[in-house]
């Protein structure tokens, strides 16, 4: 008899967002171009609901140079118009503008630290994910500490609730509730 699924229920039964759940949300990634795409991705959520982002995301990675935070650093004028242009995306100046920053902002993290990882994980207790799960929270001493360390780098759309989202999304914290199956 096969063992019943148990998810969180923010995903609901979107397949989209279950694959989403099952997959990728909460799990640990130390790859810089995944925090990348992510980090683009959750500023592109400000104000939106996660899904529209998600739904977008193909669209997203082929505007974005599929996430190549070089290439996107070297975006040019031409490019910002083609993006403000293109319907895939959320056509949000202020979102573009800052994520061909934040590109570039991520860059100097990278020189700096030798790797995005590395800075992210120096706010983490023991430079570790945190398991436990606190309930639903939308930000943490963590959060607050890096959202205001890359506010004063020069980060933009990237405050506490956010920063706490995108640490949820690539498994800085793993937020499933304990009874789900995918914890």
């Amino acid at each position: 008899m096969p063992t019943q699924l148990t998810r969180c229920s923010w995903c609901g039964t979107d397949p989209l967002y279950m694959e989403y759940h099952d997959k990728e949300w909460g799990k640990t990634t130390h790859d810089d171009k995944v925090l990348f795409e992510f980090l683009t991705l959750e500023a592109a959520q400000a104000g939106l609901s996660w899904i529209t982002i998600l739904r977008r995301r193909e669209n997203y990675a082929g505007a974005f140079a599929n996430f190549d935070v070089k290439k996107v650093a070297a975006f040019t004028e031409s490019d910002k118009e083609r993006l403000l242009n293109d319907a895939g995306i959320i056509r949000n100046r202020l979102k573009i503008d800052s994520a061909i920053r934040k590109a570039q902002l991520f860059i100097e993290v990278q020189k700096e630290f030798g790797s995005f990882n590395t800075y992210l994980y120096s706010f983490m207790p023991d430079g570790k994910p945190i398991i436990a799960y606190h309930g639903p929270q939308v930000s943490t001493p963590e959060s607050d500490a890096i959202s205001k360390d890359m506010k004063k780098r020069g980060f933009k759309f990237f405050g506490t609730t956010i920063c706490y989202a995108f640490m949820q999304a690539v498994g800085m914290v793993n937020d499933h509730v304990p009874e789900c199956s995918f914890r």
